[in-house]
């Protein structure tokens, strides 16, 4: 087939190490368009990762007959707006998470992908982990026995009070989506949901924002988002999950397991991809030989590139009719029911 003509809406930080880069070591897909709302920020992004065009709105980028699929890193109070354009344009879409701000608008761009008949995917990428894909094989073929809890929970020291790697704008206002909940905690929900095999029947859990006051470059600003959030999903038959993502303590830390009636299966470390996974059961711990990642070589860019282009590998074998498995809007909703249940959610337009 010939490759896959991606265009890319705004020129973020998440762009070329999302989207750029990784299309280059895919061959079904080429990245050959980008817009931004400054155009001299577009055109010094086009020169650096070498786009060939540079179109002079998102809307023109999104109605351009050359360009066959959007990919959208906006801001997430802007997914659903600029998704839904894509998809009224006949586009296929590869959405960043989370979603959209609350269930309403997500239920919105799932009834018009349907409507639409394209392929439409959720950057929730860390499905791909080769110890997520391990744990997954062991979980399906029984080996673990009657699947019982899955654990997710991650910390970082990202949001100390001391910590200035962010400084104020949309990420610190919960009205335009900020905050760890949908930063993380939306991907540990979507994980544990392809884990399950189902989409959750029930949610509770809560936010918090333990550090309101925060510091950049010697100023001080108000931060209203979750720098904790904890949730408790019911996937029904015996089966439930517990998972969480706080990014206010002394050290990084990553662990996800599925604990069955047999065994339980465990990957740990120091990162969310960094990890080292076991298979436990009351008379051994053994480590797990894992194979690496499908484009393991990409991972010099960031460790999360090979991920995503197996994300990426899967978008590409949809739109071409192939067997593909990726997260759909529609998983990406059942992921926002259970955002909505720890508090992430706002009808507030940016």
């Amino acid at each position: 087939m010939s490759p896959i003509r991606i265009g890319i809406l705004g020129a973020a930080r998440i762009a070329p190490a999302a989207a750029i880069r990784p299309a280059a070591g895919v061959a079904e897909a080429e990245v050959t368009s980008v817009a931004a709302r400054d155009p001299q920020r577009a055109a010094a992004f086009a020169h650096k990762h070498r786009i060939p065009k540079v179109a002079p709105s998102y809307q023109a980028l999104i109605e351009d007959p050359e360009v066959d699929a959007i990919y959208n890193p906006l801001p997430n109070g802007l997914h659903a707006e600029w998704t839904l354009a894509a998809i009224a344009a006949g586009k296929h879409v590869l959405c960043e998470k989370p979603f959209g701000l609350n269930v309403a608008e997500c239920e919105e761009m799932v009834a018009a992908a349907t409507r639409a008949g394209t392929v439409c995917a959720v950057a929730h990428e860390f499905r791909y982990m080769p110890s997520a894909i391990a744990i997954k094989e062991l979980l399906d073929n029984g080996h673990l026995g009657a699947p019982r809890q899955i654990e997710s929970q991650f910390v970082s020291t990202w949001l100390r009070a001391h910590e200035q790697g962010r400084g104020p704008g949309w990420w610190f206002e919960h009205r335009r989506g900020g905050g760890i909940a949908g930063a993380i905690l939306s991907h540990l929900i979507d994980r544990a949901s392809w884990l399950a095999g189902r989409p959750p029947k029930s949610a509770s859990g809560f936010s918090r924002t333990a550090n309101p006051q925060r510091q950049f470059n010697g100023s001080a600003f108000a931060s209203d988002v979750a720098d904790g959030s904890f949730a408790l999903i019911d996937y029904g038959e015996g089966l439930v999950a517990s998972v969480s993502a706080d990014a206010t303590h002394a050290v990084d830390s990553m662990l996800f397991a599925v604990h069955g009636e047999q065994r339980t299966a465990v990957a740990s470390g120091k990162g969310l991809i960094d990890v080292t996974t076991f298979l436990v059961d009351k008379d051994e711990t053994a480590e797990l030989e894992i194979a690496p990642a499908k484009h393991a070589n990409l991972s010099s860019i960031r460790p999360d590139i090979p991920l995503f282009v197996a994300l990426l590998d899967e978008f590409a074998n949809a739109i071409d009719g192939k067997p593909a498995h990726y997260p759909t809007f529609e998983d990406a909703l059942a992921t926002q029911r259970v955002l909505e249940a720890v508090g992430y959610s706002t009808s507030s337009n940016p």
